[in-house]
């Protein structure tokens, strides 16, 4: 099973508002409710897997984005 929490990331991030924000975390919790035990265990350690390399990839970023900038 593999979840595609990028999908969800990116829609959250293109929400043009707060209440359909609040509409796609909703979609995501009502999917976790109808998961079974042995299912939100599998969900759980993929969205860690997942918070993981996105945070990651982030501070990837930010550290090539400051090493451009001239220093003074």
């Amino acid at each position: 099973m593999e979840f595609d929490f990028k999908s969800y990331h990116l829609r959250g991030i293109h929400a043009d508002t707060e209440e359909e924000k609040r509409s796609i975390n909703q979609e995501l919790k009502d999917l976790y409710d109808s998961l079974t035990v042995d299912e939100k265990r599998i969900f759980n350690l993929e969205l860690q897997k997942f918070l993981a390399l996105e945070t990651s990839r982030l501070g990837s970023d930010y550290e090539a984005i400051k090493n451009q900038i001239p220093k003074m």
